[in-house]
């Protein structure tokens, strides 16, 4: 089977492992071939993108039969690199480092956490999900040593861009960044951004208008308010709040550290 790696297009690439994910679980039910309509309902996508995103990697399924599903689990992972050992690393062992260091997920799919990192003196020695924190000198040394090939920064937003650096100058090339910035890096180097924030936000914009609460467009009038603090046909009115007044912390949307 021929490898399409540097012809597949990058929406291709964001739904592969979604596809994996929904052949794995049908794998673990013991289901030996899937049709594309099947596959593309488990995934959330329609039966003709699968189809086209299949065939970037050479597989068509057999008519009438469908894919192979253990086949695909395989091909896909090769395709996504993960049938290699991939050494990652964590920057920034906070609560939420804590949490990305103590998830099972990455092992059963194919990263290795090989080390964790933190600038706090207090954490150095301290072993977080069986893997002892390095203080943040040791960087460079460890990634040299260890052959760390991707690093997770969960650091705090005023720290991530400098250590973005210093992972550039020592040659990693693939980031996943969990601190509330957008990082700067030079081409050829990989960033993936995870906001939960952002993600959180654009689902209270959904939330708001499926159950009414639209606010009234530029030019449009305030719902009428029957005078006992209801607007009409609405649910009850509220003043925004003052900002003035908040405490700082509440208004801030990023992730902690």
């Amino acid at each position: 089977m021929r490898s399409h790696r540097q012809g597949i297009p990058e929406a291709t690439v964001a739904r592969l492992p979604v596809y994996l994910r929904a052949l794995i679980s049908m794998q673990e039910r013991g289901i030996i071939t899937v049709s594309s309509e099947e596959l593309a309902v488990s995934a959330g996508v329609n039966s003709a993108k699968l189809r086209k995103d299949f065939s970037y990697l050479g597989s068509y399924g057999t008519r009438g039969v469908g894919y192979e599903v253990s086949f695909l689990v395989y091909q896909i992972s090769r395709e996504l690199g993960l049938t290699q050992d991939w050494a990652v690393a964590i920057i920034g062992i906070g609560n939420l480092g804590h949490a990305l260091a103590n998830y099972g997920g990455f092992a059963s799919r194919g990263f290795r956490v090989a080390a964790l990192f933190d600038a706090d003196p207090a954490l150095t020695g301290s072993v977080v999900a069986g893997v002892r924190v390095r203080h943040t000198d040791e960087l460079e040394s460890a990634i040299r040593g260890l052959g760390i090939s991707i690093f997770v920064i969960s650091t705090p937003a005023p720290a991530a861009q400098a250590v973005a650096d210093r992972l550039v100058a020592a040659g990693i090339t693939s980031i996943l960044n969990f601190a509330p910035v957008v990082l700067n890096v030079p081409e050829g180097v990989d960033v993936r951004k995870v906001d939960l924030s952002i993600e959180l936000q654009i689902l209270a914009f959904h939330e708001q208008r499926k159950g009414g609460h639209a606010l009234p467009q530029a030019g449009e009038e305030p719902a009428a308010s029957d005078g006992g603090g209801k607007t009409a046909g609405g649910p009850a009115a509220s003043a925004p709040p003052d900002r003035s007044t908040l405490d700082p912390s509440l208004i801030d949307t990023g992730i902690p550290s």
